[in-house]
């Protein structure tokens, strides 16, 4: 949908933009917090699948690096993207969602966004 939206100069809506939670960081090494959504619902296993887990770590590691919350450059990075007009957020409690709203304040640095692009370029669909 990214390249229809740029290329037809339409505002793009971005649902899900931390993959059900898993661009948290909560559910890394295979953790399951109680309440979760992926805990509490079973059926979108897409989103911990092994190539999801593959590319959320390396998201992970690039957070961790730079310094940041792993869920806010989730965020600041789909807000970076021109042809995004709104941000869908999701929050379980006052605090995740304080975090969210916060991320709009938030601007990567340029070897942050190439590390994140690298990543997608490996690979650009991993909960399919």
């Amino acid at each position: 949908m990214a390249e229809i939206a740029h290329r037809e100069n339409v505002g793009l809506l971005a649902y899900s933009p931390l993959g059900f939670g898993v661009l948290s960081g909560k559910y890394l090494d295979g953790k399951r917090p109680a309440g979760a959504r992926l805990t509490m619902y079973g059926r979108f296993g897409r989103y911990v699948n092994e190539q999801a887990k593959s590319a959320t770590a390396q998201y992970a590691e690039i957070a961790a690096d730079a310094g940041l919350d792993m869920a806010q450059m989730a965020l600041a990075f789909v807000n970076s993207r021109h042809f995004v007009t709104s941000n869908i957020i999701g929050a379980t409690t006052l605090e995740q969602l304080k975090s969210n709203i916060d991320s709009i304040d938030l601007t990567l640095a340029s070897d942050v966004l190439d590390a994140i692009e690298a990543v997608h370029t490996r690979q650009p669909n991993p909960s399919p």
